[in-house]
């Protein structure tokens, strides 16, 4: 008997990372060291994404309401900015355009918040037939609850639910890799 664990690979040249919706006015909700905790996480994830040639597609909900992507972050986080108002992604045409565009099948999640835009993208992708890893220390959500019911569900419709530095060793492979140092910097200086 064996398992398909095919869903559980990781190659950095088939990923794309997705950063949902770190925005502005959206952070004064959460709590503070949780956020903290996201953004250095989504920081170091998009840092590897560019040491290991993965696209970034980063999205806004109604960033006239909700104003921009966090200053600590939308730099790193500009080569794809889509705008949308429905919670999933996958509801505005031009995040799967964008995700299309990449040719890549594998998608790393992050951001906020876990039970709202986060799930509801997971889902889309999931029947758009994306392999999707959840990176449950890269998300965050207003209250724990929320949080783990976001987690929990996401599993259980399929998504790899997992961590940063998994992701990024699993995408290394190996010691001897060109940017294991550097990413077993950013680790360290994660804390």
């Amino acid at each position: 008997m064996s398992n398909d664990l095919g869903k559980f690979n990781l190659d950095a040249e088939k990923a794309v990372l997705v950063v949902i919706d770190v925005q502005e006015r959206l952070v004064p909700a959460m709590p503070e060291d949780v956020y903290l905790r996201l953004r250095n996480t989504v920081a170091m994830l998009v840092e590897v994404a560019g040491l290991l040639g993965l696209p970034v597609v980063t999205t806004e909900q109604y960033p006239k309401g909700i104003g921009h992507t966090v200053p600590e972050l939308a730099a790193a986080c500009n080569e794809t900015v889509i705008e949308k108002v429905s919670f999933g992604c996958c509801g505005e045409a031009s995040f799967l355009q964008a995700l299309k565009n990449t040719g890549r099948t594998q998608v790393l999640i992050t951001g906020m918040e876990a039970h709202v835009c986060v799930y509801q993208t997971v889902l889309g992708l999931l029947e758009d037939g994306y392999y999707v890893h959840l990176i449950r220390d890269a998300i965050c959500s207003r209250n724990k609850t929320d949080y783990l019911a976001g987690v929990a569900n996401a599993g259980q419709a399929g998504a790899v639910v997992t961590t940063a530095e998994t992701v990024m060793f699993q995408m290394l492979q190996e010691s001897t890799h060109e940017q294991f140092r550097a990413v077993s910097r950013l680790v360290k200086e994660r804390g």
